[in-house]
């Protein structure tokens, strides 16, 4: 039986970088069946793990015996030639810096420049090769804020965590949220030539106060009319009548979070230990109850919850009452 030979440190630290971050899954493959060869494994069991045949792994250990890290990465290989020159090349990704959303329309571009025409196939490819990913594009807030004051709220926010981890204080995260019939349309894995079809249902929403801790704690009240300070002032009174220790209330400024009747009502709560931090604005990151609704609106309600405003109720009531059992939310 062959092995590979005692790896040095530096050795094995490349093949664990390679194994999980290299591009592409034949090196993250080479890299992997030697550090396994390095275990103690034959080379019958990388090959029927990898299902390549056992002198296809024999080799892979030679050649990293004779070429070290050389021989994790494929070498050039001979084919068509490519058809757009590397000037070109360089021109389709400015392009693509352009119209990152339509490859189509890059494709247009470079025709129009080059002559060349290529279909959305080798433009897929030549994104990738450029290290590009498809993904959701995000809105953000980031250049609403002040950099400083979110920094600021940071700083204040890990040294209440390092309170609530001594005991010292309760940490809760509020905020409200609407949940209307016709609020996300999500993705969802359907048959061919079949769809899901969802009534266009536009009357009905459901607010949600809620308090969120960072151990699952969660305190709700759902409310089908609309949200005013008297309402949210009603609810914390509520919350805080269920408090046995000092507890903090981070929030962001929303309106009725700043209102006059609601700043006044502070003071009498902090006789009774209550205190609220206010989270730096445009930073909703920062709230972890934020989390909890987005995972709520785009993956925990059924699409029975459209079906109208009591269904909906009945499945947001299923889904926060289960709030740390059923539906853990996990903070990093």
């Amino acid at each position: 039986m062959r092995y590979v030979p005692p790896l040095t440190a530096p050795q094995q630290e490349l093949l664990e970088q390679t194994c999980p971050r290299a591009p592409s899954p034949r090196a993250r493959a080479r890299a992997h069946s030697l550090l396994l060869s390095a275990q103690g494994r034959t080379i019958p069991d990388s090959a029927q793990i990898y299902q390549v045949d056992r002198d296809t792994v024999a080799t892979w250990i030679t050649n990293w015996e004779q070429q070290g890290a050389a021989s994790l990465s494929d070498r050039p290989r001979s084919g068509r030639p490519p058809k757009l020159t590397p000037d070109e090349q360089a021109l389709a990704h400015e392009s693509g810096k352009e119209t990152p959303q339509a490859l189509k329309q890059v494709g247009e571009r470079l025709a129009h420049k080059t002559g060349t025409h290529l279909s959305l196939s080798p433009l897929k490819r030549l994104a990738k090769k450029a290290g590009l990913r498809g993904k959701r594009v995000r809105t953000s807030l980031k250049s609403l804020r002040d950099p400083a004051d979110f920094a600021r709220c940071q700083r204040e926010l890990q040294a209440l965590q390092q309170q609530e981890a001594q005991g010292k204080i309760d940490l809760d995260y509020f905020d409200e949220a609407g949940f209307a019939l016709a609020s996300v349309v999500p993705y969802a894995w359907q048959a061919p030539h079949t769809g899901i079809e969802l009534p266009a249902l536009k009357a009905g929403r459901i607010n949600v106060f809620g308090f969120l801790n960072r151990h699952n704690g969660f305190q709700s009240y759902l409310f089908e009319h609309s949200l005013n300070t008297d309402v949210g002032v009603a609810c914390f009174d509520a919350f805080w009548q269920t408090r046995t220790k000092k507890t903090v209330v981070a929030l962001d400024n929303a309106s009725l979070h700043t209102s006059d009747e609601f700043e006044e009502r502070l003071p009498e709560g902090q006789k009774h230990g209550w205190h609220v931090t206010s989270l730096s604005a445009y930073s909703p990151e920062l709230n972890r109850i934020e989390i909890l609704w987005r995972r709520i609106k785009y993956t925990g309600l059924p699409f029975s919850a459209s079906q109208g405003l009591k269904a909906l109720r009945t499945s947001l009531e299923n889904i926060l009452s289960q709030i740390g059992s059923k539906y853990p939310i996990i903070f990093a």
